[in-house]
């Protein structure tokens, strides 16, 4: 393939093309141009099973799948085989033979294709795989039940253990990250300027572009512009930081818009923030109404002090959710915001202590995937 300037790479190598048909090759270079990436072009099987594994993806002709099937190469995730005669029904069985995750046919998926191509740039390094984090949900029962502060601690946890981590605002009446991490004047994206995304963002520009403190990316709201953010916008902004990151954090409004509805939705969990106040359990009953109605796991962080007695189980029963954990009272937290200083960053303190725990149990599958 010729052009005037290299085209980039995924993060992991280049995608692996395997085929000795060369109408085929052509075909899929062409299409490897058009979503703006290299790759490893191979003719045989021999030369593909040496770059099998390392490849970010792989793409693999139909006419190789017999000779590669006579020594057929390590299991993997990213596998994809291309035919092109959709008669012939023995393709989907060297297919599943393979292991391939996906069988199509040309020329109808090329526009696929292309956009499978486009996520390889996304792959993490080393997996192999596209590493689609997990989205992590904070919401507060009642105003000011310290559901932004456990989302900020929540990230800091996560960066200290090596996660790549970003703390999205979805909340446009909440008081500001960028204030609270003392970010308020630095340069950066902010939502204004992703309202209209839609479709496929860049998981690298994404990332080198929000703003950032001790290494957590952090994608707040401009206090000067009132907006409703769409979903689909949501979607792409969210789409592309799972696919960058270890972890991502969502600060969630109380009352869910449409944008909100979306980020809510797109959460692995979402931990609701209530204080052990009977009052405040009232309140966060309502709100969990609307959030249960999205998320697919909703669990409860119950937050002292108990003035009357209220015990941590005891809230979370009255709820019907899950209790995540119990955050005993700080004293001093509000000082240390007010500070400005970061939160949950000592390690003895409740609200460290309860991140760390969090954090230890949403990063642990991808953890000892990555140990094995």
């Amino acid at each position: 393939m010729t052009t005037s300037q290299p085209l980039p790479t995924a993060p992991g190598g280049r995608v692996l093309v395997a085929t000795g048909d060369p109408d085929l090759l052509d075909d899929l270079l062409r299409l490897a141009a058009a979503a703006g990436i290299d790759v490893e072009a191979v003719p045989d099987a021999a030369s593909a099973r040496r770059s099998w594994a390392a490849a970010p993806g792989v793409l693999v002709g139909d006419d190789l799948a017999p000779s590669l099937l006579l020594r057929p190469p390590g299991r993997r995730e990213g596998v994809v085989l291309v035919g092109v005669d959709q008669d012939d029904a023995s393709v989907w069985r060297r297919g599943l033979d393979l292991g391939a995750g996906h069988v199509i046919f040309l020329p109808d998926a090329e526009p696929w294709i292309v956009g499978w191509l486009a996520d390889r740039a996304d792959v993490r390094p080393g997996n192999g795989q596209l590493g689609v984090a997990p989205v992590v949900g904070v919401v507060g029962g009642r105003g000011g039940a310290g559901a932004s502060t456990l989302a900020v601690a929540l990230g800091l946890a996560a960066v200290r253990r090596g996660a790549a981590t970003m703390l999205v605002e979805a909340d446009p009446l909440g008081g500001g990250l960028d204030l609270m991490l003392g970010l308020e004047h630095s340069e950066g994206l902010r939502w204004p300027d992703l309202a209209a995304s839609r479709g496929r963002l860049s998981t690298a520009s994404l990332a080198s572009a929000v703003l950032a403190v001790d290494g957590l990316g952090v994608l707040p709201w401009a206090r000067d512009e009132q907006l409703e953010l769409a979903p689909d916008a949501v979607s792409a902004v969210l789409s592309a930081a799972a696919k960058g990151h270890d972890l991502v954090v969502v600060d969630l409004p109380r009352v869910l818009d449409p944008g909100s509805q979306e980020a809510a939705a797109r959460c692995t969990v979402v931990y609701l923030v209530v204080p052990a106040e009977v009052r405040a359990v009232s309140a966060a009953a309502r709100v969990s109404v609307g959030v249960c109605l999205l998320a697919p796991r909703v669990e409860v962080v119950v937050r002292g002090p108990a003035p009357s007695g209220l015990e941590a189980e005891e809230i979370a029963d009255a709820l019907g959710l899950p209790l995540a954990g119990f955050m005993k009272a700080e004293p001093r937290l509000a000082v240390t915001l007010e500070r400005g200083e970061l939160p949950g960053l000592r390690g003895r303190n409740p609200l460290a202590r309860l991140s760390n725990r969090l954090v230890a149990d949403l990063l642990a599958p991808a953890e000892s995937g990555r140990a094995a």
